[in-house]
């Protein structure tokens, strides 16, 4: 082995996932195939609110290959309820979630009886043949009616308001009076906006397969995570933890959707322990539409109080939120992370938040990449810029004014946080430049003074996000129901290569790559002699998994510790065999050097001394393995400018992207490649918000866009060519300065494009485009503003 003299981290290095995955040696659950092994299918309700009065699934039961039929009833004793981990309020109403409909439905896709069968066809067939008789209830769809006094009930609580849970800075003690801000507000923008339903649509589908033949019970399954879903799933059927494993193989994506405790996982489970053979479920991309969670919907009304001059003085914000008919894992809890986000990157010295859950019949919501983050920066971004038209300011120069300048980081905001590093000014001018955000303003000038039929506008979007999700006692003080530390081991072989085990479980984000090159660093070896082990219980028995864009800045700070260990362990060992003082060893390109000399020992000699075990100083065991966890001190804030061009046809409202910059702002980087991948993923997502993505249901409660016939997932045709940059300004608050990605083209994006799509309509009267801003709406809203016909 040779020491590794230039830095790993910063290194733009090919990711190491993606020779399997590109040359097809993959293993996705649904490619598992045990001996025995049966299959299912899930029988779903096609009414959204309904009593269950009966189920005949004897004609199903005789159906060829056909093995058992069960339904909620037969599983009624065990199956328990689907958790939820997020107690808002001491007094949050959740209504019991069975994984199979027993006595009734609360949208359309439940569960209400699963076939199990030789295989997946014989399966299906057999759904064709169960007779399920319901008594409809009314169906609850509006999220503003079914909150208001006297609506009809969504589910069995009685009430569809869940939970009301407030932010006061003047009670917390952050700020002022909103209300008085308001009465003394020189200037007041109102404004009410839609956050539409979204689907997160990941590439593979949601598959599980149970083992229960072994002495434990093995599960695989499509999830982000593991360790989460063991414990739930021990703690709501009572199965002793240590009897499950949980295995996550390659996953293919998740963004947030597979952030659960699944009904198809706990029926799984279930049939597989009934019948003592492996079982497998995969869904169909229409069952994942239907019936898998959300992400968004929320009403969002808000008031901005200012002074003339510019600066904002008070912001209020009440949310009605969707929660859809079940409380699902952290559904409750979605919106609360972005009530610590409204006020964005700027000073606002009182502030107000209150948030209403309510229930409708529609699929239950979760967390969908950005998770209440993207909610709260497209309100404060469009509010900004609807102050700036209201003021007949620059969006740029407004933002400039009442942004937090980077001498007065550390910063605590008005929501509670405190910020500890950035620096707005600079990304925003980098941005600007590559932009050329006066040259384009020119050209809208331009185009406006000779009535072209294809306007330009231009959208900002400057915004800061709290990721990593932590610390624990941080997330105690909400009732969350679990901490934010995260844990790591290194094993070090007696050859010098090294394993790490990591809780952090990769769903595409490239942490093999990282850790590989976080580890090379730190303990000297080459990049290539180290393996990154993850996804199994088993294997990595502890971690709190993958979401939040905590991986790097908590599960990575993780592995430095346990690296600095196996450090420590090392040094007098080192000591030893060079016959010196431990105070003597300075330890630096994977060598303990005496200071001094040339006298040095590699860490790879030091394992292979471990290994053999004949010279170890007395008293030292032979190991250098060690593990570590990590609960970081604060969330840390990556921030960044989004500048958009679009070109808006008014005769038609279609809505083309002219240019795309982003200039992100993410600490030190590690690898830049893996960060251009994610940034480039998170803006295909937030521009999917803007123009092309929306869950829509009929007045019956059915799904209406159930497939990707009606739901647009953008293709690359349907993007621009985006222009990237980053400024760095390192977290303070970990050792590597990194702050997060995953999530950050997702939250800045979907405001720069609507306000670059209202820019270019504004001076036809038009103050707001229902996203997605499909031309249909665009149009309307042209003609709408002008007195036309819709």
């Amino acid at each position: 082995m040779t020491a590794t003299a230039e830095p790993e981290i910063g290194k733009a290095r090919t990711r190491k996932e993606d020779e399997h995955l590109v040359t097809g040696r993959t293993r996705w659950t649904d490619n598992l195939v045990l001996p025995g092994m049966q299959h299912l299918a899930i029988l779903r309700s096609p009414f959204a609110h309904a009593r269950i009065t009966g189920v005949d699934a004897s004609a199903a039961r005789e159906m060829p290959g056909v093995v058992a039929v069960l339904t909620g009833a037969d599983l009624a004793d065990e199956q328990g309820s689907l958790p939820c981990a997020w107690p808002i309020t001491p007094d949050m109403k959740s209504p019991p979630a069975p994984s199979l409909a027993v006595d009734g439905v609360n949208f359309a896709g439940e569960a209400v009886a699963v076939v199990v069968a030789r295989s997946a066809y014989e399966a299906h067939d057999a759904l064709e043949v169960i007779d399920v008789e319901y008594d409809e209830l009314p169906v609850v769809l509006d999220l503003a009616g079914a909150a208001a006094d006297g609506a009809d009930s969504a589910t069995p609580t009685r009430t569809n308001v869940s939970a009301t849970w407030t932010f006061d800075s003047a009670e917390a003690g952050t700020g002022g009076d909103v209300e008085q801000a308001i009465r003394d507000a020189e200037v007041l923008v109102e404004r009410t906006f839609r956050q539409q339903r979204l689907i997160p649509a990941f590439m593979e589908p949601r598959s599980v397969v149970v083992d229960p033949t072994g002495a434990q019970i093995t599960m695989w399954s499509a999830t982000q995570i593991p360790h989460i879903l063991r414990l739930m799933l021990a703690m709501t059927l009572d199965i002793p933890e240590h009897k499950l494993r949980v295995v996550a193989p390659d996953v293919g994506g998740g963004f947030g959707g597979k952030l659960q405790v699944t009904p198809e996982e706990v029926i799984a489970l279930l049939v597989a322990r009934r019948l003592g053979k492996p079982v497998k479920y995969t869904e169909s991309r229409s069952e994942s539409m239907v019936a898998a969670h959300h992400g968004r919907d929320q009403i969002q009304k808000l008031t901005l109080a200012a002074r003339r001059d510019g600066t904002v003085t008070g912001m209020k914000v009440e949310l009605l939120a969707d929660m859809g008919g079940y409380l699902r894992l952290v559904t409750s809890g979605v919106p609360i992370l972005g009530a610590f986000m409204f006020n964005g990157i700027y000073k606002f010295p009182a502030y107000h938040f209150t948030c209403t859950n309510v229930f409708t019949n529609k699929v239950p919501t979760d967390a969908y990449r950005g998770a209440g983050r993207p909610e709260a920066t497209f309100a404060i971004e469009r509010m900004m810029d609807e102050l700036a038209t209201e003021l007949s300011m620059d969006p740029l120069e407004l933002r400039a004014k009442n942004w937090i300048t980077h001498e007065e980081f550390p910063f605590d905001t008005v929501a509670g946080l405190t910020y500890d590093s950035g620096n707005y000014e600079a990304a925003t001018a980098h941005a600007r430049e590559l932009f050329d955000y006066d040259g384009l303003r020119r050209e809208q000038a331009e185009r406006r003074e000779r009535k072209d039929p294809v306007q330009l506008g231009i959208g900002v979007s400057t915004f800061t996000e709290m990721c990593g999700l932590a610390p624990s006692r941080t997330l105690g003080a909400l009732a969350y129901g679990a901490g934010g530390w995260e844990h790591a081991a290194i094993r070090m072989l007696p050859t010098g290569k090294v394993e790490v085990v990591t809780g952090s479980s990769a769903h595409g984000q490239g942490h093999e790559t990282a850790w590989s090159q976080v580890v090379a660093d730190q303990l000297g070896v080459p990049f290539e002699d180290v393996e990154v082990l993850h996804g199994d219980t088993q294997t990595s028995p502890r971690g709190m998994d993958t979401y939040g864009s905590r991986s790097l800045a908590v599960g990575a700070i993780a592995v430095v510790k346990a690296a600095e260990k196996v450090i420590a362990k090392a040094r007098p060992i080192a000591a030893h065999l060079m016959e010196c003082a431990e105070d003597d060893l300075e330890f630096t390109e994977g060598r303990f050097r005496v200071k001094g000399t040339e006298k040095a020992v590699g860490i790879a000699d030091v394992a292979l001394a471990v290994f053999a075990a004949h010279d170890l100083p007395e008293g030292v065991e032979p190991n250098l393995d060690s593990e570590a966890a990590y609960d970081p001190e604060n969330f840390s804030f990556p921030h960044g400018t989004h500048l958009c061009a679009v070109e808006v046809d008014t005769e038609t409202g279609k809505v083309g992207i002219r240019s795309y910059v982003c200039v992100d702002d993410i600490g030190h980087v590690v690898n830049p490649l893996i960060v251009e991948g994610q940034v480039h993923g998170g803006l295909a997502q937030g521009i999917a918000q803007a123009l092309y993505e929306e869950a829509v249901y009929d007045e019956s409660g059915t799904l209406l866009s159930g497939s990707f016939a009606e739901y647009h997932v953008p293709s690359a045709a349907d993007l621009p060519t985006f222009t990237t940059g980053r400024t760095e300004t390192p977290a303070t608050g970990n050792p590597l300065g990194v702050k997060g990605v995953g999530e950050a083209g997702t939250i800045a994006s979907t405001p720069a494009v609507v306000n670059a799509v209202l820019d270019a309509v504004r001076q036809f009267g038009v103050r707001d485009v229902e996203m997605p801003c499909t031309p249909m709406r665009v149009w309307n809203a042209i003609h709408t503003a002008q007195g036309g016909a819709r």
